[in-house]
């Protein structure tokens, strides 16, 4: 057995192969109608997806943490992209859907366990913060590609606005988790370039730097200033903010689906 682990602890779980199948099933079901209830088929593929792209940020951390010097990394399956490895499965997973589920924001997870002693340099330190929400940010490219190249003309309505609102959940987990606020990956990048001093004075409001950053959002100007910089983003992405707006709508399908849907063009 070598010092990174064996080939099982880098074997995609069966567990992340069943969201792929989820994802893949009811995204059909959307694209195809074939689903009784589309507002429910909707949900199922936002979610499914949603998680998958939690594991994906994940794994990023811890490959490149593995990397960067931290050959622990595999022993704690870290790289099977199975959610249920995370050292906090409920910030990482069940929080995350459930802010998804209330509000309709993509909440940073962030949950894997490494070992910084054994990272040498400044650099490694700051690559593997980032690793997670540039993750977060090539998906969110990824899946607005078929709307700036004008790809979205014939596709089903529920699909694109679906698409729409699984990018912008991206797109909001990327500026939320890149924000140099302590317990978010935006500091971690910017902590191995601080001062001594300064990081211990910080690290004790580590643990609430993400209820602080909610909280801050609970300010009505804060909200609005946040969210127009969302929708400005998603505007230069060729999505329209009827299409996110639709597309939660019918993620929540215990509200009824959205009738008489308009998209301009």
């Amino acid at each position: 057995m070598s010092v990174s682990g064996t080939r099982s602890d880098r074997r995609i779980s069966p567990v992340f192969l069943g969201l792929l199948a989820v994802m893949g099933v009811s995204a059909w079901g959307v694209w195809t109608d074939f689903a009784s209830n589309a507002g429910f088929a909707v949900f199922l593929f936002v979610v499914s997806a949603w998680i998958v792209s939690l594991c994906l940020h994940e794994y990023a951390h811890a490959r490149t943490a593995l990397h960067g010097g931290d050959i622990s990394i595999g022993a704690k399956g870290y790289l099977t992209l199975n959610p249920f490895k995370y050292t906090h499965a409920l910030l990482s997973v069940v929080l995350p859907v459930l802010f998804v589920v209330m509000g309709g924001i993509g909440l940073p997870g962030g949950a894997v366990f490494i070992e910084r002693h054994r990272i040498r340099g400044r650099l490694r330190h700051s690559l593997i913060s980032a690793a997670g929400p540039l993750v977060n940010a090539a998906l969110a490219v990824a899946l607005t590609a078929p709307f700036w190249l004008g790809l979205v003309d014939d596709v089903p309505v529920a699909f694109r606005c679906a698409l729409a609102f699984l990018a912008m959940l991206q797109v909001t987990a990327a500026i939320l988790n890149f924000l140099p606020v302590p317990g978010l990956d935006g500091y971690g990048v910017l902590e191995p370039w601080l001062s001594p001093a300064i990081r211990r004075q910080v690290e004790p409001f580590a643990p609430f730097g993400l209820i602080a950053v909610f909280a801050c959002l609970w300010i009505p100007e804060v909200n609005a200033v946040f969210w127009e910089g969302v929708d400005s983003l998603m505007t230069a992405l060729g999505i329209s903010w009827q299409e996110t707006a639709y597309g939660l709508q019918y993620f929540r399908f215990w509200e009824g689906e959205p009738q008489n849907v308009v998209i301009p063009r």
